[in-house]
């Protein structure tokens, strides 16, 4: 053996060179402690399935609701909150799901206090929510919820959650000018429909107000946990206004006009969207969520149009786009927005990819316009018979023979 062999300490084996070689670690033991491979699942995947399947379960209740004739808002709504319930409660008793509720400590105190309250207001905003689409469109509905935010901020200065901020009041006020313009160029103005949207809005800035005041960090819920917790109330609610309203009048000719496989797979597209909010909560940032939520409302918006043939007017569109603008500058900030205009720029000018998918966006948007007829006019003071006097009348009446 040579001296560079015995310095290395390579020496041989006393028990021969075919003799086998005793391990050094123990791999049954060591891969308990191995890092354990993170998701591959990419960021992306979440964001299109929150969106498809939130976008899907709008469209899809407006086709029940107008298309298919169901004009029973209230008991689609009580069914969705009845599956959800007994869902969940089954979650709760054969899964690890909902394991979380063991860490809250809920008494029936902190229930009757705080969750009946938000359950109440959860359920009338879905009321009046649902019960929209028998006089509105799917994209003036969009249009209108951009208000939400304005609300928020308005409840929470009312009760008191945080103190009013005339720079934050200032930087809102975009986003009602947009809803405005936008309403004063909706063709399909029908009152009713905008007072139960306005109601929609209301009583959801009120939940999420008591929601923020009633619910401290000791009792934060995320989407998935607060419906096994809310849709008990809100079942018993709905059933209720339903009981009162609408089960007298249904039949179960309607029903089956519907079709209950149809009410089947609707009602758990509805269950599935707590899914998809959880996974994207827990996946991205405050920025992500955020312009998800405006690419949602501007799909649906598209849909409308190709789907129902809903007229939209450029008064519409500059008045939709200014409230858009002021919900994500609102929400985000001018640092953020800011940065967030950077990092565009220099993607643009980095990937033709990008250039070419605006392109075709654009593209894509300006035919819809075109697609939903050049006779249609552009806005109510624009139709040859004045927006007064009878064709209010007769508007109105149109709006109640949709109704229930």
């Amino acid at each position: 053996m040579t001296e560079k062999a015995r310095l290395s300490g390579d020496s041989p084996s006393p028990l021969g060179r075919n003799s086998p070689i005793l391990p050094t670690t123990n791999p049954n033991l060591d891969s308990r402690y191995l890092p354990k491979a993170k998701s591959q699942v990419p960021a992306s995947l979440y964001i299109v399935s929150w969106i498809s399947i939130s976008s899907a379960i709008i469209l899809f209740n407006k086709w029940i609701l107008d298309d298919r004739k169901f004009h029973y808002p209230i008991l689609l709504t009580t069914y969705h909150l009845t599956l959800a319930t007994v869902l969940t409660q089954a979650m709760a008793r054969w899964t690890k799901v909902l394991d979380g509720r063991h860490k809250l400590r809920m008494t029936p105190q902190v229930y009757a206090r705080a969750i009946v309250p938000i359950g109440v207001t959860f359920s009338l905003s879905l009321i009046c929510g649902n019960l929209t689409y028998l006089y509105l469109s799917v994209a003036f509905i969009q249009m209108l919820k951009a208000t939400t935010p304005v609300a928020v901020l308005l409840s929470g200065w009312l009760l008191g959650v945080s103190r009013p901020d005339l720079k934050v009041f200032i930087n809102v006020s975009g986003i009602v000018v947009g809803v405005i313009l936008a309403s004063m160029g909706e063709v399909n103005f029908v009152l009713i429909g905008v007072l139960f949207q306005i109601g929609g809005v209301l009583f959801e800035a009120l939940r999420l107000t008591l929601v923020q005041k009633l619910l401290t960090s000791e009792y934060k819920m995320d989407p998935l946990l607060s419906i096994y917790y809310y849709a008990p109330v809100c079942a018993v609610f709905n059933f209720g206004v339903a009981l009162v309203f609408e089960v007298p009048s249904v039949t179960m000719e309607q029903i089956y006009h519907v079709g209950l496989p149809i009410f089947f797979v609707n009602g758990m597209i509805a269950f599935l969207l707590n899914f998809a909010a959880v996974s994207l909560i827990g996946k991205t940032s405050a920025v992500v969520l955020t312009l998800c939520g405006v690419l949602k409302d501007i799909l649906l918006v598209v849909a409308s149009i190709l789907i129902w043939g809903t007229p939209i007017s450029l008064l519409q569109v500059f008045g939709y786009s200014i409230a858009l603008s002021g919900i994500v500058y609102y929400k985000l900030g001018y640092t953020a927005v800011r940065n967030l205009i950077s990092d565009a720029g220099r993607q643009w000018s980095r990937r033709s990819g990008l250039r070419k998918a605006v392109l075709v966006g654009v593209i894509f948007l300006g035919l819809c316009f075109w697609l939903r007829g050049p006779g249609t006019p552009a806005s109510p003071l624009d139709q040859d018979v004045p927006f007064t006097g009878n064709s209010n009348k007769r508007i109105m009446e149109d709006a109640l023979e949709v109704g229930p």
